[in-house]
């Protein structure tokens, strides 16, 4: 009888690991939003009243959903930084890691897995980024007459990370709290909110090219 119990024990021991195994093998993708993250602080405006910054990037972990600080910034402890509309990914010029990117046209949410033909762009000079800069080029068009920038629907940032995992980014908003001033608004006021992102993300920690769950 010993023997029989201690047979049954060890297949329950056996079956109860198997199931542990197989539930942390599955690791469900989370949807995580940034708010607020600050891209260069205004200082001043130029001859022609357009605002400039310090010229500093805020740098951002997708894989730990955190900024980075400066200090790391020559380091694979980051993925995107942010200077005013320019976005850098950790590569080339711009970084020691393995991180690229493209821009892909789409919906978030229809974005379930990167194309095994993709190509990841990287960060080649401050004109040729992996992310195109500039209007309506990449992730957002300004609008001159109205003095705002908007994102344009339906652009998917797919972001290779500094440390070769695959992302989706999706930029929400350009201004503070998430929320574009009105057109009537004042330029003051405009300028004022303006440089904060809020963008939602996913990021594949197994390393696979899936980006749903």
């Amino acid at each position: 009888m010993k023997g029989i119990a201690l047979v049954m024990f060890s297949v329950l021991l056996v079956t109860a690991c198997s199931k542990d195994d197989n539930n942390s093998a599955v690791q469900p993708l989370n949807e995580l939003r940034a708010t607020d993250i600050i891209a260069d602080t205004i200082i001043g405006f130029s001859a022609t009243g357009q605002p400039f910054g310090s010229g500093k990037f805020t740098f951002f972990s997708l894989e730990n959903n955190r900024v980075v600080p400066s200090s790391d910034s020559n380091s694979t402890k980051w993925d995107l930084g942010f200077r005013g509309t320019t976005i850098i990914t950790n590569s080339g010029v711009s970084g020691p890691g393995n991180g690229g990117g493209f821009v892909q046209v789409g919906t978030f949410e229809d974005l379930k897995m990167v194309a095994a033909d993709s190509v990841f762009r990287t960060d080649v000079s401050p004109s040729n980024l992996a992310i195109p800069a500039g209007s309506n080029r990449a992730w957002f068009v300004y609008n001159p007459q109205a003095n705002l920038v908007t994102p344009i629907p339906g652009r998917v940032l797919v972001i290779r990370t500094a440390l070769g995992k695959f992302a989706k980014v999706e930029i929400l908003n350009y201004y503070k709290g998430g929320v574009t001033p009105l057109a009537t608004a004042s330029d003051d006021d405009k300028i004022r909110k303006q440089r904060y992102y809020t963008f939602r993300f996913m990021v594949q920690p197994d390393g696979s090219k899936k980006l749903s769950n």
